[in-house]
């Protein structure tokens, strides 16, 4: 299976993406950031409290993240932080649909 990325933990970490740009896809939102380095890509993952209690955000987040792992990670580029805003839709998209839609919005410049 694939690698995942490295993560992104700290609040100061996401706060630093929002200054990069934003692509609006219809699952979640995507910030992504050029750090200006080479090293690995980073990854954040947040889904607000709009979405649902905790038991929906996490099951969110969870897919993202594996989407992410098997798929996606192949289109981060080097040197860039991303944070990926989850969507309610995620739950009802099929995988495969999910996994192509990540990779387009990050393989976008």
């Amino acid at each position: 299976m694939g690698q995942a990325p490295a993560r992104l933990r700290k609040r100061a970490e996401f706060l630093a993406v929002r200054r990069g740009e934003r692509r609006r896809g219809r699952f979640f939102l995507l910030e992504a950031l050029d750090r200006g380095d080479d090293g690995a890509p980073r990854v954040g993952y947040t889904v607000t409290r709009k979405v649902g209690n905790a038991v929906v955000r996490n099951r969110v987040r969870r897919r993202l993240r594996e989407a992410v792992r098997v798929h996606a990670a192949a289109d981060m580029s080097v040197g860039h932080d991303y944070v990926i805003v989850g969507r309610e839709d995620v739950l009802a998209a099929p995988f495969a649909q999910l996994k192509a839609e990540l990779s387009r919005r990050l393989r976008a410049k």
